[in-house]
């Protein structure tokens, strides 16, 4: 199956604050979409999961 482009919506804990975030994400399901949202932003902002919110994921068609 072909890897799709979605769009991910939703916040993340920095400090005592939730900062939102829009990303674009290559995945091949919206699953795998939020699996690595997690991971990117785990990685880079040094969250845990609990701490991320993921309000919604968009798939989005052709380029």
């Amino acid at each position: 199956m072909a890897d799709q482009k979605f769009e991910v919506q939703g916040n993340f804990k920095n400090g005592y604050d939730y900062q939102p975030f829009k990303k674009v994400i290559t995945a091949p399901n919206e699953k795998q979409a939020s699996e690595k949202i997690y991971m990117i932003l785990g990685s880079k902002h040094r969250l845990k999961r609990n701490y991320i919110n993921i309000d919604g994921i968009k798939l989005i068609d052709g380029e």
